[in-house]
């Protein structure tokens, strides 16, 4: 998720149109088509945060069919616009403590939420986008959400994105309605290269070596392929060491390296599965507060992990990403100061684990 800043312009708005009768519908995949998830998936660890296809022709009016295919939006904006926001602050938090009773230094800055422009949902529309106002999918949060089907208005050159993962974008070129456009065999073929090339770029990322003193959140390859994994998953280091917590270049996801009590995927009443379960949506601002900031204030030294740090073993990197137009930072760096084993999850992917032997 693949957090941020607040929502500029005003009320968005769209024009609800009838589809029209005849027409040729180009498909567009808001992630990989649905029959390749597997491959990524269960074969390799990964993901594809892109649009399948990465560019598209239509004629002026003619439909595309925007089909959700993993937690993705579809953002067009409106001209000269940027894309929406994911999070946006809230009130200042206040009476956050640790397991310990300590207050956390994030008390006095802002909560954040989700955008509640993000709810307002067109899934199962169909929409003609101007240029005026931007066309917003809204948050993949229904169960089996129906395609949002686009018709544009105007010839042009067009680029929409997605607002989970930063980065994650396509274009679509609309030529005038009698103008010669690629067929839909051509965009079907371009979808199959575009997947061989995403598998061939992900199954690199599994000989990634970060270096030694890092472990890094994932592998990213360009164009949205991401490896949900960390690595190294298995590392011994000696009780003084400081290791840094990384974002891949090229992300566009948003990752945690979080220790503490707990499994969040096995065990989702535990101290860290209830803080995961927060992103799930709305909910307790102070608990998404401790998923989504760094446990120990950032930019000073180190903070020193134990068993008792917080007083249950609890350290977050905080929301890292790679993309350099947000204010999240992109790593975090802590010191091993007792021996143990030590658990580390993303709490937004909490199937990412690593684990940290420090012997003494």
């Amino acid at each position: 998720m693949k957090p941020r800043a607040l929502l500029l312009g005003g009320m968005v708005a769209v024009v609800v149109a009838p589809a029209t009768a005849g027409a040729t519908v180009k498909t567009v995949y808001m992630g990989e088509p649905p029959q390749y998830t597997k491959q990524f998936e269960q074969g390799n660890n990964g993901d594809a945060n892109a649009f399948f296809p990465s560019s598209i022709t239509v004629n002026a009016g003619a439909p595309v069919k925007f089909v959700p295919a993993g937690f993705h939006t579809l953002d067009i904006p409106a001209k000269g616009g940027s894309p929406v926001a994911l999070f946006v602050p809230g009130d200042p938090l206040a009476g956050v403590n640790d397991a310990a009773g300590n207050p956390f230094w994030f008390n006095g800055q802002p909560s954040l939420g989700f955008n509640p422009a993000l709810f307002n949902f067109t899934f199962g529309k169909t929409l003609t986008y101007t240029g005026k106002a931007a066309v917003d999918s809204g948050l993949p949060v229904q169960n089996n959400p129906k395609p949002v089907t686009v018709k544009f208005a105007k010839p042009g050159t067009y680029t929409y994105y997605c607002d989970v993962h930063a980065g994650m974008k396509a274009t679509v070129h609309v030529v005038a309605k009698k103008a010669k456009a690629p067929s839909v065999k051509s965009d079907a073929k371009a979808v199959t290269n575009q997947v061989k090339k995403a598998l061939k770029a992900l199954k690199a990322l599994s000989r990634t070596k970060p270096g030694s003193g890092t472990i890094q959140i994932g592998a990213s390859a360009p164009h949205g392929v991401e490896s949900y994994q960390f690595f190294p998953a298995a590392t011994t280091v000696a009780a003084g060491t400081t290791v840094t917590f990384k974002m891949p270049v090229n992300s566009t996801e948003v990752h945690t390296a979080t220790t503490g009590p707990g499994d969040p995927e096995q065990d989702p009443t535990s101290y860290l599965g209830t803080i995961s379960a927060s992103l799930n949506g709305p909910g307790d601002p102070g608990t998404i507060a401790e998923a989504l900031y760094a446990s120990d204030q950032p930019g000073g030294t180190p903070a020193s992990l134990t068993p008792t740090l917080h007083g249950n073993g609890f350290w977050n990197t905080g929301a890292l990403d790679a993309a350099g137009a947000t204010p999240l930072a992109s790593s975090n760096t802590v010191t091993f100061t007792q021996a143990g084993t030590y658990t580390f999850y993303c709490l937004i992917h909490p199937f990412m684990k690593a684990t940290v032997t420090v012997t003494s």
